[in-house]
C-alpha cells in the first residue's frame, strides 16, 4: 500500500533550453554583484539575505531565451518586494493560485486515471495512453517563459536542508510557507522529459496492477489444488497477505510452501507467462510443468520483463540529472530533497535494527511457537495478532457481508472516525473529504491537491464483497486519508500542507491498521495483548528493513552500472538480495542464498519509496508511545496539523525526540520478558 501524491515536483537548480540540457546561464557572477549592490542600495541592508540569495538563484535558472543580462538586470530592480505588506500580499496570492492550478491538474490526472487504477473493467489502449499522459508537464516551463517562477525565486528564495534544520525551530507557520515556497521552480526540466518520465511511471504501475496469480490454479506435487478455485492473488501482496493468512490453518504449511515457491519463480523470472493474469492454465511452482485440460503443455519464462520495468524506472530517472548540478543522481534527491534524511542516516539505523540480538531471540521464539525450523516466508509470520479467536474466513464473511462495495466502506467512514474518538463534526467532516473506489490494484490513497476535492481511498473489493485483508488495506490507507485532509485543512497555508515526508503518513496509516478489529466491533482481551503488538510490530519491520536495504543498494549498483541491460540487472538485483539475506536473516531461518526480499513490487513501480515503511513504523511506533494515556484523536488532530516541516523538527514537536530504534527496542527487550513470565 502505497500515497499517491498529485503534487509538483520541488526541483533544484538548473538551467536548460528547450534543445540542450542543463545549459549554462549567460547572467555574469559581475552581473549578480552589481544586481545585488543596486537593490542593497534602494531597500537597504534589511533585505539583503533575501536580496543576495534572491538574486542568486534567479541568475542560475535563467537562460538566454528568458533576456539578455540587460534584462534580467531590469527584471530584479522591477520585481523584487521589499514592502512586507506587498509581500504577504503576494504569498497570499500564489497560495490561491497554485492551490487551484495544481489542484485542478492533480483532479484531470485523477480522471485519466480512473480505468487504470479503478476497477472499472478491461483496460483498452487507449486508457493507457491517457493514464500516460501528464497535463501538468508544460505548467514548469511556462511559468519560466512568463517570468512568474523567477518572480517566486526572486522573492521567495530557497533554503538548504541544513538552513532549515537550523532555523526552523523559530519559524512560524508563515515563515515554514516561504521557505516551502522557495522549494518550487528550482529546475528547468523540459516538458517531453516529464511526459516521457510519466509514460514510465504509468507503465510500471499497470504492469504491477495487472500481475495476478490465480491460486486456485495451483497445483502442487501431486498435482492436487489447495486453494479455492477462485482464488486470485495480486503479486507480491495478496501473495504474501494470504501467507500470513495460513498461519494456525491445519493445513496451512503446504499452502505456505507453494506460494513461497510461486514467489521466487516470479524474482527469478522463469515462471510461466502463460499463467501471469490468466486462468486458462494450471501451474506447478515446484516443478514449473504447465498445464491445460489435464495435458502438460509448453511454455515460455517471463525471462526479464520485471527488471526492463525497473530499468526503465532508472533511466527515466536518470534523464533527470543534468538539471540538478548538486542533487545529480535519484538518490541524492530521494534522500537529501524529497525524504530530508541522508541516505548514511537510514542505512546505519536499518542496519542497526536488522542485526539487533532481540530479533535472533524473537526468531527462536516464533520457531518454538511454529514447532518446526524457520522457514524464509516466515518473515511474514503474524501469530502475535490473536483476530480476536477468529479465523481469517469467518473474518472474511463479517467484512463481506458489512462492506458488500465501495459505497458501504464510504457510508461506515464517519461511524469508524467516532469510535475513534473524534467528535461527530469532525467525523462527518473527514469523512466528507474522503471518496472510496474499488481498487485494481491492491490498494492506495490518492491525495487531493486543493481544499474542495477529496482525496481517494481506493482498496480491492471483489463482487461477492470485501474480503478482510481488502478490509485492512482499507483501514490502512484510510489512515493516509484522514492525514491528507487534516494536514491539508489545518495547516497555516498551502504551501507547507502535507508532511515532511511520505514515512510519517505511514506512520498514521499503521496507526488505523492495527485498530482494523476494535473498529469491527470485535475486542482484543489478552492481556498480554499489547506486549504481542509490539512484537509482531518488531518482527514486521525486520522484513521491510531488509527489502528497504536491498532498493537502496539496487539504485546505486545501477548508477554504477548505467550502461546495465536487463538480464545484468536481474544477476544484481539477485545476488544483491541473496547478500542482505546472508548477512542479517540467514542466521534466523537457517538458510542461506535466498532471493526472497526482492519480491516487493514497489520496486519496480515506485523507485526508492520502500524505505518509507520502515521508517513509518519507527514514527508510528514512537507516536503510539507519546500518545498513551491521551485522547487519541485530539493527538492525532494535533499532530498531523504540524505542516510540512523538516523531519527533525516535527518529530521535535509531535512527540519532543528524533526517529531512533531504541524506543522499540526497549519495548521489546520488556515484551519478551513479560512472555518468559
Amino acid at each position: 500500500m502505497k500515497t499517491l501524491l498529485l503534487l509538483p515536483f520541488l526541483l533544484l537548480l538548473a538551467c536548460q533550453t528547450q534543445q540542450q540540457p542543463a545549459a549554462t546561464s549567460p547572467i555574469a557572477p559581475s552581473t549578480v554583484s552589481q544586481v545585488i549592490s543596486q537593490l542593497l542600495a534602494k531597500h537597504g541592508p534589511e533585505h539583503e539575505f533575501r536580496i543576495r540569495r534572491g538574486v542568486s538563484q534567479a541568475a542560475s535558472l535563467w537562460c538566454e531565451a528568458d533576456g539578455s543580462p540587460e534584462d534580467f538586470e531590469q527584471f530584479c530592480l522591477e520585481e523584487f518586494i521589499a514592502d512586507a505588506a506587498e509581500l504577504d500580499m503576494v504569498f497570499e496570492r500564489l497560495e490561491h493560485y497554485f492551490e487551484h492550478l495544481y489542484g485542478y491538474m492533480g483532479g484531470i490526472s485523477l480522471e485519466l486515471n480512473r480505468q487504470i487504477h479503478e476497477d472499472r473493467g478491461p483496460i483498452h489502449r487507449i486508457d493507457q495512453m491517457f493514464g500516460a499522459y501528464s497535463p501538468s508537464a508544460n505548467v514548469q516551463e511556462d511559468f519560466f517563459n512568463n517570468k512568474i517562477a523567477f518572480v517566486v525565486k526572486l522573492n521567495f528564495p530557497g533554503y538548504t536542508l541544513a538552513e532549515k534544520n537550523e532555523l526552523g525551530g523559530s519559524w512560524d507557520g508563515r515563515q515554514w510557507g516561504y521557505a516551502r515556497l522557495g522549494d518550487y521552480f528550482s529546475a528547468r526540466v523540459p516538458a517531453q522529459v516529464l511526459q516521457q518520465n510519466n509514460q514510465v511511471y504509468s507503465a510500471g504501475r499497470l504492469y504491477i496492477s495487472e500481475y495476478n496469480i490465480f491460486a486456485g490454479r495451483l497445483l502442487d506435487q501431486n498435482q492436487q489444488r489447495l486453494f479455492p478455485h477462485d482464488m486470485k492473488l495480486l503479486a507480491h501482496w495478496n501473495i504474501r497477505d494470504e501467507i500470513k493468512a495460513n498461519y494456525g490453518q491445519a493445513d496451512g504449511l503446504p499452502k505456505q510452501e507453494m506460494l513461497y515457491q510461486v514467489m521466487l519463480r516470479i524474482i527469478n523470472q522463469d515462471i510461466p507467462a502463460e499463467v501471469i493474469n490468466n486462468d486458462s492454465y494450471q501451474w506447478n511452482p515446484f516443478s514449473n510443468e504447465v498445464f491445460r485440460e489435464g495435458q502438460i503443455v509448453s511454455h515460455h519464462p517471463e525471462d526479464v520483463t520485471r527488471y526492463e520495468h525497473l530499468l526503465a524506472n532508472f533511466q527515466a530517472m536518470r534523464r533527470l540529472d543534468p538539471y540538478y548540478p548538486t542533487l545529480d543522481t535519484y538518490i541524492k534527491r530521494r534522500f537529501e530533497n524529497s525524504m530530508e534524511i541522508p541516505l548514511e542516516e537510514v542505512e546505519a539505523l536499518f542496519r542497526e535494527y536488522a542485526a539487533s540480538p532481540l530479533l535472533r531471540q524473537l526468531g527462536q521464539i516464533i520457531s518454538q511457537r511454529l514447532g518446526r525450523q524457520l522457514q524464509p516466508f516466515d518473515l511474514w509470520y503474524n501469530g502475535f495478532v490473536g483476530r480476536g479467536g477468529i479465523s481469517e474466513s469467518e473474518l472474511d464473511k463479517i467484512t463481506k457481508s458489512r462492506y458488500p462495495n465501495a459505497r458501504a466502506l464510504d457510508d461506515d467512514l464517519a461511524r469508524i472516525l467516532r469510535d475513534l474518538g473524534f467528535d461527530r463534526q469532525m467525523s462527518d467532516f473527514l469523512a466528507s473529504r474522503i471518496e472510496v473506489d474499488a481498487a485494481r490494484g491492491s490498494g492506495h490513497a490518492m491525495r487531493a491537491s486543493m481544499r474542495s476535492k477529496p482525496s481517494h481511498l481506493r482498496t480491492r473489493i471483489f463482487a461477492d464483497g470485501m474480503d478482510y485483508k481488502g478490509y485492512n488495506i482499507a483501514i490502512h490507507e484510510f489512515g493516509h486519508n484522514v492525514e491528507q485532509t487534516i494536514s491539508q485543512h489545518m495547516v497555516d497555508n498551502y504551501f507547507i500542507n502535507g508532511i515532511p515526508n511520505t514515512g510519517f503518513t505511514e506512520a498514521l496509516a499503521f496507526m488505523f491498521q492495527k485498530r482494523d478489529l476494535p473498529l469491527l466491533g470485535i475486542s482484543q482481551s489478552d492481556p498480554m495483548m499489547q506486549h504481542l503488538e509490539v512484537l509482531d510490530i518488531f518482527w514486521d519491520n525486520y522484513e521491510m528493513m531488509g527489502v528497504s536495504l536491498i532498493d537502496m543498494k539496487v539504485w546505486q549498483w545501477l548508477y554504477d552500472n548505467p550502461q546495465a541491460t536487463a538480464h545484468q540487472l536481474k544477476d544484481a538485483v539477485i545476488r544483491i538480495a541473496k547478500e542482505i539475506w546472508n548477512e542479517y536473516y540467514a542466521d534466523v531461518f537457517g538458510e542461506e542464498d535466498t532471493p526472497l526480499l526482492a519480491i516487493y513490487s514497489h520496486m519496480i513501480q515506485s523507485p526508492l519509496y520502500l524505505m518509507n515503511y520502515p521508517y513509518g513504523r519507527l514514527i508510528m511506533f514512537q507516536l503510539e508511545d507519546h500518545i498513551a494515556g491521551k485522547d487519541f484523536a485530539s493527538e492525532v488532530m494535533r499532530i498531523f496539523s504540524l505542516g510540512q516541516l523538516t523531519p527533525r523538527h516535527w518529530m521535535q514537536q509531535a512527540v519532543g525526540r528524533q526517529i531512533s530504534n531504541q524506543p522499540l527496542f526497549n519495548a521489546v527487550e520488556k515484551a519478551l520478558v513479560a512472555m518468559e513470565n
